[in-house]
């Protein structure tokens, strides 16, 4: 049996950028979504808080159905 490493390198390196990248994305997520309730808290408006907390759990969501996708097919 022959391992070809430079694949597997090639497997991990990417596995750990697009987690690393997911992690960023939803944290960045929740970290909008607490500015949002301190600004409504102070009697502000947050709606750019909001809106980038959606967008990137959006972009996690979408990663994730994509990779659901290159699995299935």
């Amino acid at each position: 049996m022959k391992i070809d490493w430079a694949a597997l390198g090639s497997v991990f390196g990417v596995s750990l950028v697009a987690t690393v990248v997911l992690v960023g994305l939803f944290t960045l997520g929740i970290v909008g979504l607490t500015k949002q309730e301190e600004a409504e808290a102070r009697g502000g408006s947050a709606a750019l808080a909001r809106s980038g907390a959606y967008a990137c759990f959006g972009l996690c969501l979408a990663a994730v159905a994509y990779g659901i996708y290159l699995i299935v097919v």
